[in-house]
C-alpha cells in the first residue's frame, strides 16, 4: 500500500518490470484513461498509474459547489509513489492538468527524477486557467446540467470552438463514468487557478524534460507550452504532426516512443 504524506492511500495501476515510468493523466481520468500507452510502456519499463485524487468520489466532501484538494496534494501523492519504488529516478509522464502536477513535482524534488515528457501543461503563464470560466460551470453543475458545464470548459478553458465544446460536453454528459468525473475536472480548474502563475518556478527546472504537443491542439494550448519552453532552462519542445490534445488516446505509439527515447537518453 502506498501512503500519501498526509495519510491518504494512492491508488495506482501497476504493470510491467525494469525501470519505473510513471503515468499522470489529464482531466477526466480514473486511471484508466492511458491503459494502451501504459501497455505499450510495460514492454520494456514498470509503468505506475495513479488514480489521482483530484479525480476520486470518495475524496470528495462537495460534489456540486467543490472541494479540490491543492496541486501540492497531488505532488506528495507522486512522490509517495517514487519513494514506494525505492526513491528514484524515475521517469515522469504528465498530460494537461497532470501535467502541470508533473512540472510541480519536478521542482519539487528534482533528485526524484531522472527525465521527464510533459503533453500541453494546463498551466496558467499569465491569465488564470479557469477564471470566470469556472464560476459558470459551477453554476452549471449546480443546476444539474454537467454536460452545459463541460461545454463551458471546453470552450472557455480548453479553447475548443463553440460547436465541438458543446458536442464534447453532451459526449461526457452521457457517459456515466465521464458524467461523474465532472466535479473533479472542475475542482482541478480551481486547484490551477489558486496555484497561479509559476513559470519563474519552472524556470529552475534542470531535470531533462520534453514538452508535447499537437500542431491540431487549441492554441490556447500551445500558447501554454511555448512559454513554458522559453523558460525552462533543459526543455526541449516536440510538436507533433496530425495530432491534437487527445494524442496519447490517438497515437499511443509515437507517445510512447518519445516516452523510450527520453528514458533511453537519461538513464543510460
Amino acid at each position: 500500500m502506498i501512503t500519501s504524506a498526509d495519510g491518504t492511500d494512492v491508488r495506482v495501476h501497476d504493470e510491467g518490470s525494469g525501470p519505473v515510468v510513471v503515468l499522470l493523466g489529464p482531466g477526466l481520468d480514473d486511471g484508466t484513461r492511458d491503459r494502451k500507452l501504459a501497455a505499450l510502456l510495460a514492454r520494456r519499463f514498470r509503468v505506475i498509474r495513479p488514480h489521482r485524487r483530484q479525480y476520486r468520489t470518495d475524496l470528495k466532501a462537495d460534489l456540486v459547489n467543490g472541494s479540490p484538494c491543492a496541486v501540492a496534494d497531488e505532488v506528495e501523492d507522486v512522490l509517495a509513489i517514487v519513494r514506494s519504488v525505492g526513491g528514484g529516478p524515475v521517469v515522469l509522464y504528465g498530460h494537461s492538468d497532470g501535467g502541470v502536477v508533473a512540472l510541480e513535482a519536478l521542482a519539487a524534488s528534482p533528485s526524484s527524477f531522472a527525465g521527464a515528457v510533459v503533453f500541453e501543461p494546463a498551466a496558467a503563464t499569465d491569465e488564470p486557467v479557469g477564471g470566470e470560466v469556472l464560476a459558470r460551470a459551477r453554476e452549471a453543475l449546480a443546476a444539474g446540467r454537467p454536460g452545459r458545464a463541460m461545454a463551458i470548459f471546453f470552450e472557455g478553458g480548453v479553447g475548443l470552438p463553440a460547436w465541438q465544446a458543446r458536442a464534447a460536453g453532451a459526449a461526457v454528459a452521457l457517459m456515466p463514468k465521464y458524467r461523474g468525473l465532472v466535479p473533479g475536472q472542475l475542482d482541478s480548474l480551481e486547484a490551477l487557478d489558486r496555484l497561479g502563475v509559476r513559470t519563474d518556478v519552472y524556470a529552475r527546472i534542470e531535470v531533462p524534460t520534453v514538452l508535447l504537443g499537437g500542431d491540431r491542439s487549441p492554441a490556447r494550448l500551445a500558447a501554454w507550452v511555448d512559454a513554458i519552453a522559453r523558460v525552462m532552462p533543459a526543455a526541449e519542445r516536440i510538436v507533433l504532426p496530425g495530432a491534437d490534445h487527445g494524442a496519447d488516446l490517438k497515437h499511443p505509439d509515437v507517445v510512447a516512443r518519445i516516452v523510450e527515447d527520453l528514458a533511453d537518453r537519461v538513464l543510460g
